[in-house]
């Protein structure tokens, strides 16, 4: 930040935004541990992200429906509640509701409790709700930047690991451990494949059926769970004589190869770039290289356990691989807002490499111990990388993460801009 800006934080009592709180030792340990040693956007790449325009098309089926009570839901928001803030607490409630589930189903074939069904139903109904006003809320108090969409997709690629396991341990997926592995990395790949397209044209698509149907479709889901218990998902069905269960993931099978088969016509012949190339003027192939290692290790790590890791704690194994696609894709927003190159080599990859190398030396170290290393890394690694991006960006906006600036104080920093 300028001298006067910092100056001017100082006199309202506060700290500029991205600026340490190191006032003690403790205090600079903890800034040392969730922000990065040094800012992971060059100035270039700042230039461009002031340049960066949201971009969209498209409709999904359900969202004219939604639109009154989205726009009805934004009116009872106060106006000094940042969106980042709306879109942040329904991101926590989504992962608390879910990691209570996991609690009660390690391995995603017990029972939970009814309330705990409901509880993922009303979270992720709620996580619905908030992240579709967020941006409204941008909108109705000026306060719409770059940084709002990029938080906002961030949270959303997070947001998609919890979602897909919740659905995987209602359903008890985890007798058919197959089935769970593809679930849960199809979801991230599709959402993964969403921003890749979006790199590559310049615009985020929606089908017909997008996510606001998919996750009108799991809280159904959860629903059924709380009313119909384990009995109901084991059900068989008549004539084709499987269980209920595996429904929800042959339809996964079929959304996939539909979606996928948008996303790459659009990867293919969409580019905006020089002779077809990305926005950023790189390969349109180049993010498949960080998507197809994370799941090539996934799978490699999984048939190859002498332990049957995955097996026996498939929510663990998802949440350590998750956080690791979550941290690829915010890359690849990044990449897109700032026109920017993605680079393979990547801390994200330390813990899947850990586990990888450790099968490699024929598991020298308890599997589950190096598994429980590999989430305690990918969860730092994300933190950690969001953090910094979330701070620097606003240091260069002259804007606050989770606060919104005072009418006069935005238009005067608006007036130094334009002059």
């Amino acid at each position: 930040m300028t001298g006067s800006s910092q100056r001017a934080a100082r006199a309202r009592g506060g700290r500029p935004v991205g600026e340490s709180a190191c006032d003690g030792g403790g205090a600079c340990l903890l800034s040392r541990l969730v922000q990065l040693p040094s800012p992971p956007l060059s100035r270039a790449q700042l230039k461009r992200l002031e340049e960066h325009r949201y971009s969209s098309a498209g409709r999904s089926l359900l969202e004219p429906l939604m639109q009154g009570y989205w726009e009805w839901l934004v009116g009872r928001v106060p106006a000094w509640i940042a969106p980042n803030l709306i879109t942040i607490v329904g991101l926590l409630t989504n992962i608390a509701t879910t990691l209570v589930l996991v609690y009660y189903c390690p391995t995603a074939t017990e029972q939970a409790p009814l309330w705990a069904y409901l509880a993922c139903a009303v979270g992720l109904f709620i996580y619905q709700s908030l992240d579709a006003i967020d941006g409204k809320q941008a909108r109705r108090t000026n306060s719409s930047t770059p940084l709002g969409e990029l938080f906002d997709h961030g949270c959303d690629s997070l947001s998609t690991v919890f979602v897909v396991l919740g659905t995987c341990i209602a359903v008890q997926l985890g007798t058919h451990p197959d089935w769970m592995f593809f679930c849960c990395f199809a979801g991230m790949f599709l959402f993964y494949c969403a921003h890749w397209q979006t790199y590559v044209s310049g615009t985020l698509r929606f089908g017909i059926i997008d996510v606001t149907e998919v996750q009108i479709f799991i809280i159904i889901m959860y629903l059924l769970a709380a009313v119909g218990g384990s009995a109901f998902w084991q059900f068989p069905i008549p004539v084709v004589k499987i269980p209920i269960k595996l429904v929800p993931a042959i339809c996964t099978v079929a959304g996939a190869v539909f979606s996928c088969t948008n996303y790459f016509r659009v990867i293919f012949t969409g580019g905006v770039g020089k002779n077809g190339s990305t926005i950023a003027g790189t390969s349109v192939l180049s993010p498949f290289f960080h998507i197809g290692s994370v799941i090539t290790l996934a799978i490699m790590i999984y048939k190859k356990s002498a332990v049957q890791l995955f097996e026996k704690h498939p929510c663990l194994y998802i949440l350590v691989f998750g956080f690791v696609s979550a941290k690829i894709t915010n890359k690849l927003v990044v990449a897109h807002m700032t026109k920017s190159e993605m680079h393979l080599h990547d801390v994200a990859f330390l813990g899947p490499g850990l586990l990888f190398l450790n099968q490699y030396f024929n598991s020298f170290v308890d599997e589950y111990l190096v598994l429980w290393i590999a989430l305690v890394l990918s969860v730092l690694d994300l933190v950690r990388y969001c953090v910094s991006v979330c701070n620097q960006i606003a240091s260069h906006l002259h804007i606050f993460v989770f606060k919104i600036k005072p009418p006069a104080a935005l238009t005067a920093q608006q007036g130094r801009n334009h002059h």
